[in-house]
């Protein structure tokens, strides 16, 4: 299908998004092969929340983040796979105007408040290692329910900023987007050049939030790792690593896939779009999928 030239977005009544196989019999299978990953999602992560609001024993604070971590997976992956799904069953690449801009403000509202809560259970471990007599104390049950609407918050504010941003920009490139979703990097490519400045700005903003959450959680780690390796007793430095390596391991792959999957090289994307389909994949479908069997 041919990209339709478009003299501005008022015109465009719908996108095409990326297939990831021109054959029905390749269509099919990335569709069982998706329907396999998605459910089990859906059953690792619903597990996990009905697990920790059913056992009393488990409303700690460590586990309600890790409550509220399981929603946001639940979200990201439904805002993106169902409607890859769908095209791919139906042999169509088409998703609606508003279908797109929903698609690009949920999924972001739900990556970035887990990367702001993800900050938060980085701090949670450092209370319970670094200062466990005050416990209690900075993690009470209003605390953690302030943090947790504040990461939610963070996301809601981010994605409402970046869609609006977005989707007013006068698009002139065509409706083709070169993803399996409406990713926002794709779209903004679709847009006029001259709106450069406010594109920007809120890369900018975003990147400044981004890098100070990262080095929030390194810094965290770093005064973890020393009070861990203080503790006298083999036994005692094995529990206390124990409770922080499913979160690091979890911070580490949605950190890495996210790093490699914006800072990548415009131009080897271009050569290579199977790579881009790929990086997409690691960074929006596999840590909402893999994050359940890590903790």
């Amino acid at each position: 299908v041919k990209k339709q030239q478009m003299s501005n977005s008022s015109s465009i009544t719908q996108f095409l998004l990326l297939a990831f196989a021109d054959t029905r019999e390749l269509q099919l299978l990335h569709f069982w092969l998706f329907l396999g990953i998605y459910l089990a999602a859906l059953l690792g992560n619903g597990l996990i929340i009905a697990t920790i609001a059913c056992d009393h024993r488990l409303h700690t604070p460590m586990y309600f983040f890790l409550f509220n971590l399981s929603l946001l997976d639940l979200g990201s992956i439904s805002s993106t796979l169902p409607k890859s799904m769908a095209n791919s069953l139906w042999d169509t690449r088409a998703i609606s105007y508003l279908g797109c801009a929903a698609q690009v403000f949920f999924f972001l509202f739900l990556i970035v408040g887990e990367y702001f809560l993800l900050t938060v259970m980085a701090y949670d471990r450092y209370v319970a290692i670094c200062k466990p007599l005050h416990y209690g104390t900075l993690l009470g049950r209003r605390a953690c329910v302030h943090m947790a609407a504040a990461a939610w918050g963070s996301g809601f504010v981010n994605a409402l900023l970046h869609t609006a941003n977005t989707f007013s920009l006068p698009l002139c490139q065509g409706n083709a987007v070169d993803q399996f979703f409406c990713e926002l990097p794709q779209i903004l490519k679709l847009s006029c050049s001259d709106s450069y400045l406010r594109k920007a700005g809120l890369l900018v903003l975003a990147f400044s939030l981004s890098s100070g959450c990262f080095v929030f959680i390194v810094l965290s780690y770093v005064q973890i790792f020393r009070a861990v390796l203080r503790i006298p007793s083999g036994q005692g430095r094995l529990k206390a690593f124990s409770m922080c390596i499913p979160h690091l391991a979890v911070v580490s792959l949605f950190i890495s896939t996210s790093m490699f999957a914006y800072l990548k090289p415009p131009s080897s994307m271009e050569e290579s779009p199977s790579l881009d389909l790929l990086v997409a994949f690691l960074y929006s479908v596999l840590p909402p999928a893999v994050n359940p069997i890590i903790y």
